[in-house]
């Protein structure tokens, strides 16, 4: 059992829209991330991570609530007007880390409700400082999407704040690095949920510069990911100054897979992007192929976990709550109401686990895993894309790009995951109306 004294720290960062394939220690080779690769190498690398959904809003829901989307009450991408619900009142971990005497901060992407009511503040968090809707100008950090006026959005707290030309990745990691130097004396959770490298696509001259050599595209990710990886590194070293590295849990993760929408705003003109990479997996953003949901994940904890090494077990956003909780009680919480469970034993063991299933929704289509298998129904490639697989079935361990359809030769196999799959998705439905019941 972990006593007070010997608590972790908790540090979650979060990327936005970033790819399987744009870090250097998950297989970039045209750009490096070496405060992300050194943190890997510092832990357990994550090749089979997902997120609970294939877009942001209620993937962050199922990654501060330990429950599924539905179940959290945030399936879709939430609006950026005061109108807009956002996520319903409930125990997050933010919540219950300040129930156990931790300091919570929040610099970043919230997202997850733009009215007070549904505010960082309302949902556990001592401190927030970022923006509340879904993407702003990285300068002037004005949030210009959908059928609205522009209008902008920087918080500290409740209060509007001005930071005008200052390039947000760099802001937040100060304010991040900020928040565990006056914290450093007590046990905390700083959240950092970096809205790099989501649209629009803007880095500093001198990141642009150093990747000249790359198409126009990849340049302006690998240079708003080298930029959040620099910012990276000041937490890290923050950390390391205090003293504090040792016993500090640290996750990295991203939101979904890359975006290819076309509202990207590059040169003025509003385009399709194509800079992001799933490093060879099939699908992006809004889809429930592997590209869509399978996410770049590092763990570090010098004090609980092995370094160096692949983590064997497949997991989820959902799981990061009874995960972080077990490190901090040194028992795994027992609650009805999560969806996810630890995965602390098998990351200190390097082992995969029993397998159990996992479980997407979003826009029509459903999946499910369990262990090597993965079925899809209506499968879309991306969020504005028609339906590419209306049923598939596919071996991960043999074919992770879900290039080869196996449905029809192992039918059975099919029908019971289908019915599992279906089965979910009815319950799925049930939590809707739960929730809509409520609002």
């Amino acid at each position: 059992m972990t006593t007070p004294t010997d608590r972790p720290n908790v540090v979650v960062i979060y990327a936005d829209d970033l790819g399987w394939g744009d870090l250097g220690c998950f297989g970039a080779d045209d750009f490096d991330t070496p405060a992300l690769d050194g943190l890997a190498a510092s832990g357990v690398r994550l090749p089979q991570w997902y997120v609970n959904s294939p877009v942001c809003s209620p993937s962050r829901a199922s990654l501060l609530t330990g429950r599924h989307p539905a179940h959290a009450g945030v399936e879709a991408i939430l609006g950026g007007t005061r109108r807009t619900v956002g996520l319903p009142d409930q125990p997050t971990l933010a919540s219950e880390l300040r129930g156990r005497g931790y300091a919570t901060g929040i610099f970043g992407k919230w997202h997850l409700g733009v009215d007070p009511e549904y505010g960082p503040l309302k949902r556990g968090f001592d401190e927030h400082f970022g923006f509340l809707a879904g993407c702003v100008d990285y300068y002037s950090h004005i949030y210009y999407w959908g059928d609205h006026n522009p209008l902008h959005d920087l918080w500290e707290g409740e209060d509007e704040v001005w930071y005008n030309g200052e390039y947000l990745t760099t802001v937040i990691g100060h304010r991040a690095a900020d928040f565990i130097e006056r914290n450093a004396e007590n046990p905390f959770l700083c959240y950092v949920p970096f809205n790099a490298p989501h649209y629009p696509m803007h880095a500093p001259a001198e990141y642009v510069a150093q990747f000249a050599h790359l198409p126009a595209g990849r340049q302006m990710m690998a240079a708003m990911v080298k930029a959040m990886d620099d910012a990276i590194a000041g937490i890290l070293a923050t950390l390391d100054r205090l003293g504090l590295r040792e016993n500090t849990l640290v996750l990295f993760s991203s939101d979904n897979g890359p975006s290819i929408e076309e509202r990207n705003w590059l040169d003025g003109e509003e385009i399709s992007y194509d800079g992001g990479s799933a490093g060879g997996l099939r699908g992006h953003k809004g889809s429930l192929f592997e590209g869509g949901v399978r996410v770049p994940t590092i763990i570090s904890w010098p004090a609980g976990l092995p370094s160096g090494g692949d983590g064997a077990v497949v997991g989820c956003m959902s799981d990061v709550l009874p995960t972080v909780l077990e490190a901090v009680d040194g028992t795994q919480p027992i609650d009805e109401n999560l969806d996810g469970r630890s995965v602390l034993a098998e990351l200190a063991a390097g082992e995969a686990g029993p397998d159990r299933w996992h479980f997407w929704k979003y826009e029509g289509q459903l999946s499910g895993r369990l262990g090597r298998w993965k079925a899809v129904l209506n499968g879309c490639e991306s969020m504005e894309e028609a339906v590419a697989v209306a049923e598939g079935l596919y071996d991960l361990d043999a074919d992770p790009a879900e290039e080869h359809n196996l449905a029809p030769t192992h039918p059975e196999r099919f029908e019971e995951m289908r019915a599992e799959v279906e089965r979910w998705g009815k319950r799925c439905a049930d939590w809707s109306r739960a929730a809509a019941a409520t609002v």
